[in-house]
């Protein structure tokens, strides 16, 4: 090979194994970028969405004036759970119950978590819709024992729901609903719809929605 030539391959060569390299490295930074993406937008002990995509996802049911509802669980006793068997019992619990509420049907969205032991279900649908859905999860929450590497224990949650009507703005809809919840647990009834007309009012110890 002539001196010339072996520049050229050699060079070419070069080129064509920088331009790999650097495909390569854009390929890492892409991958960790989704990576962070993805983290922002999920729970890291669930892998739901968390409260952040779940108003991403309302305001955009919300803008397309599309009919929707939601539904809060809270989990009761799950402050025993972790006070008994340790936290690590209660992540167990909390990731159990988060592939239960992952695996309902349509016309359930997206489920997320929201907090602590608080789960969010997005529903598409009419009121009569998101009524079924909360009473599904409830059913569908107690309805066997959860295994826990300590044995099995039994799960109940306290739901709330609401639906969307004229000009409500995300927060305000997570607020009916979780005053909704709030009077379910206090009262022990399982689950409540939000009935601006009939509904007690009630206080939360956190306002947490409207920070």
């Amino acid at each position: 090979m002539s001196p010339i030539l072996h520049a050229i391959v050699t060079t070419v060569g070069g080129i064509l194994a920088g331009l790999a390299l650097a495909g390569a490295l854009l390929w890492r930074q892409q991958q960790a970028l989704e990576a962070a993406r993805y983290d922002a937008a999920h729970d890291d002990i669930t892998g739901l969405p968390n409260r952040r995509l779940l108003l991403a996802r309302l305001r955009a049911a919300l803008t397309e004036n599309a009919a929707c509802g939601l539904v809060l669980l809270d989990l009761d006793r799950f402050k025993t759970v972790n006070d008994t068997l340790g936290h690590d019992a209660g992540n167990v619990l909390l990731a159990q119950v988060g592939r239960i509420l992952a695996g309902l049907q349509a016309p359930v969205e997206i489920a997320a978590r929201l907090s602590g032991d608080e789960f969010a279900l997005l529903v598409r649908g009419d009121h009569d819709d998101t009524a079924a859905v909360a009473h599904t999860a409830w059913r569908t929450i107690g309805a066997a024992p959860i295994g826990l590497d300590s044995g099995d224990i039994s799960v109940s949650a306290s739901v709330g729901y609401t639906h969307t009507h004229l000009n409500t703005p995300p927060r305000q809809l997570l607020a009916e609903a979780d005053e909704a919840m709030y009077h379910a647990k206090r009262t022990g009834i399982g689950v409540c719809g939000h009935h601006p007309l009939t509904t007690p009012p009630g206080r939360r110890s956190r306002d947490r929605h409207h920070r």
